[in-house]
């Protein structure tokens, strides 16, 4: 069920006189050499797509991690002409008097990812007045994931970004870069794709727009899992 992307030559405008970073200048038609790609991971909901696509929502806590940087070298590997820039790491973080446990084992994993080359982007978890009646819940993640995506588009940053997340409140902003582009749009987007055929798996899309999935098969899913219990110090 994965695919692999056939699009090798991306006609996104640059700046005038603004070179690719090996060769090449898209005013002129020649596309470069390698497309500078970002992965942007909405971290949470990746978890939860994955412990619910591989593993029916059962397990332990780690069941359903995944290791940022060896998914966005996965993904550019499953394309040509591409050259990951950046993995950008979107999540919550529990409150230290509320969770100090939680507080601890996300210390813990945002430090592991950052010293393996990740740019994590946090905000804290908002608790409602009943809580822990009523699960905490992310605020602004959505947002600051929508911002930097369109943002770094009109700054010239990224060839290729590829946003994981079933979220749809993010589709306004990959409907922004992509109207941004002229020919194939430079968004893509990336998915769990489940080994169950009765099971429909999800991702974000555009009406109208093309916007390129890469699907991540169980075997994907193996290949970037990460089994570590952060709860332990």
């Amino acid at each position: 069920m994965g695919k692999t992307d056939p699009t090798v030559i991306s006609t996104a405008p640059r700046r005038p006189g603004r070179k690719a970073r090996t060769g090449g200048d898209y005013l002129s038609g020649v596309p470069p050499m390698t497309l500078r790609t970002i992965l942007f991971l909405d971290y949470h909901n990746v978890y939860r797509g994955a412990r619910e696509t591989f593993h029916g929502n059962q397990g332990y806590a780690s069941t359903g991690q995944i290791d940022p940087m060896r998914l966005g070298r996965l993904l550019v590997t499953k394309s040509r002409d591409r050259e990951l820039t950046e993995v950008r790491v979107y999540r919550g973080v529990p409150e230290a008097t509320k969770q100090p446990k939680g507080y601890g084992a996300n210390r813990r994993q945002v430090a592991a990812w950052e010293q393996a080359g990740a740019t994590v982007i946090t905000r804290a978890l908002r608790y409602p007045a009943d809580w822990p009646a009523s699960r905490e819940e992310e605020k602004g993640i959505d947002v600051a994931i929508a911002v930097d995506f369109v943002v770094m588009a009109v700054r010239n940053e990224y060839d290729r970004a590829i946003l994981m997340s079933t979220d749809t409140d993010l589709k306004p902003a990959l409907e922004a870069v992509a109207a941004l582009s002229t020919g194939v749009p430079h968004c893509e987007v990336a998915a769990w794709s489940s080994p169950d055929p009765t099971y429909h798996s999800r991702r974000l899309a555009i009406a109208g727009t093309r916007i390129w999935c890469h699907w991540l098969t169980q075997d994907d899913y193996q290949k970037v899992t990460d089994s570590t219990n952060y709860l332990l110090p």
